[in-house]
């Protein structure tokens, strides 16, 4: 329990930022895996590849949307009962989410092998790339039960104050990834030739891998959060950690498919636009996950950090947790966008090669939509504190508002006056609504009174009024 009790005492900006490296950490090395495999296939195979499996990754991320949302549910759980020093409860809520998930993963992944063609047909996929978008996707969806329960189980340790055991599992499955792609793309040495479906092969394996690994690593090395003798009992889900997996865990996974299918919306635009534009797209969109990823890194260390500190009735330090989360994302993702806002055009060409049409199509993208990170990295952070205290509804309730009414319908709206540039403007606009709208409900504070039970009522509202400082 010693690195839980390092989140509930030790100085917020050190302990905020060691925990949440790991992560980012993390985070680099699964979008320099998307990175790596795009030249891969962009180089070996061509600009339709690379469309194409631009179509299936965004909706492999609508898939897995609702067993992400039960796991940020998880970290929320687990963190503030290792907050309370209640590690049963904290076995219960992973053997419950175990228990429940990894079967609906391989339901997921069933039905999306079936549906993989009407899926692509409805985004209105190219028809010269869609048979190599269903190669892609059907293999793809082999790898989903390792992938949903790998996810499941790192944020689980993460809500238990363990960001260094998921780094290392994710580095293994992105070396092996990296290395078999070439190796399954062009059927070196006695593989055979498999084209882009090689690509989501060299997938399946490295994840199915990694997580047997990663699982025995639990064991041997007899992690807290490890199910044993009488603890497996707790793979039996129990009914009441499952209605609180579900309040939580449904909204966030709503959230996930609002997010997902107002990209996949956005995609169906972009693919209006002609190959070049879909290629540039995609190529932007690796871009983008690098600018996002302190966002995403930080947001999951002030959850899982306040979590924790909720939990053990340590509400002076939130609004410090959030403040200082808030510093580091305008630090490190501002420094990521002026850099991109420089060097964005000679970083594309590395995907789409310095010839290509789409390499100015996609710098133009770039210059006009990356600074809405900014705005994006903020509103992470006042989620994430308001996740680690239940309250998921809010978030999700902004993001419909500023993803469908704002962002799509800026798009379709502003089209006319716009053209094309209205699609990429459309990006920021949407973030810096979504800035607006949670610092709104973060500082009306509302979302406070969604502590649970077992926490300690008198000092939450004592403390509630210092959160924002004077």
């Amino acid at each position: 329990m010693s690195q839980a009790n390092s989140l509930t005492t030790a100085p917020i900006n050190r302990t905020l930022l060691l925990f949440a490296l790991p992560t980012l950490g993390s985070s680099v090395l699964q979008s320099a895996n998307g990175s790596i495999n795009a030249v891969w296939v962009g180089r070996l195979l061509g600009e339709q590849a690379l469309a194409a499996t631009t179509n299936g990754i965004l909706v492999m991320m609508l898939m897995t949307a609702f067993v992400f949302g039960f796991g940020l549910a998880s970290t929320i759980l687990i963190g503030q009962a290792v907050g309370r020093n209640d590690l049963r409860s904290a076995r219960q809520v992973v053997g419950t989410a175990m228990g429940t998930f990894a079967p609906a993963a391989v339901i997921v992944s069933a039905i999306g092998w079936i549906l993989a063609p009407q899926i692509l047909a409805l985004l209105g996929t190219p028809p010269e790339i869609l048979a190599l978008a269903d190669d892609f996707l059907r293999v793809t969806f082999v790898a989903m039960p390792a992938m949903m329960i790998q996810t499941m189980l790192m944020m689980a340790l993460r809500g238990s104050g363990d960001s260094m055991t998921p780094l290392i599992f994710m580095a293994m499955a992105v070396v092996l990834d990296v290395v078999l792609n070439p190796l399954f793309i062009l059927g070196i040495g006695p593989l055979p030739e498999m084209g882009i479906a090689g690509s989501a092969l060299a997938m399946v394996v490295a994840n199915y891998i990694s997580l047997g690994a990663m699982l025995c690593a639990i064991y041997a090395r007899k992690l807290p959060l490890r199910l044993t003798g009488a603890d497996l009992k707790f793979l039996v889900p129990s009914p009441h950690i499952l209605r609180q997996l579900v309040g939580k865990g449904l909204p966030m996974g709503i959230q996930m498919i609002v997010v997902s299918s107002s990209m996949l919306t956005m995609m169906t635009m972009v693919n209006s636009q002609g190959v070049d534009t879909a290629a540039a797209f995609g190529a932007t969109q690796q871009l983008w996950t690098y600018v996002q990823m302190p966002a995403m890194a930080l947001g999951a260390a002030v959850s899982a950090m306040a979590a924790q500190n909720i939990g053990a009735g340590r509400w002076d330090r939130v609004g410090e947790i959030t403040r200082s989360g808030i510093i580091f994302n305008i630090l490190l993702t501002g420094a990521l966008v002026v850099a991109l806002f420089f060097l964005g055009r000679q970083v594309m060409s590395v995907f789409l090669g310095p010839e290509s049409p789409a390499l100015s199509i996609g710098a133009h993208i770039s210059r006009l939509s990356t600074w809405g990170f900014l705005a994006f990295g903020v509103s992470m952070v006042l989620f994430g504190t308001m996740r680690a205290n239940g309250q998921v509804i809010i978030p999700l309730v902004i993001l419909i508002i500023a993803l469908y009414p704002v962002r799509v319908g800026f798009a379709v709206g502003m089209k006319g006056l716009l053209g094309p540039d209205a699609l990429w403007l459309s990006f920021p606009v949407a973030m810096v609504s979504t800035l607006i709208l949670a610092t709104i409900c973060y500082k009306q504070g509302g979302w406070r009174k969604s502590s649970p039970p077992e926490a300690p009522a008198p000092l939450r509202e004592q403390a509630a009024s210092n959160l924002l400082g004077p």
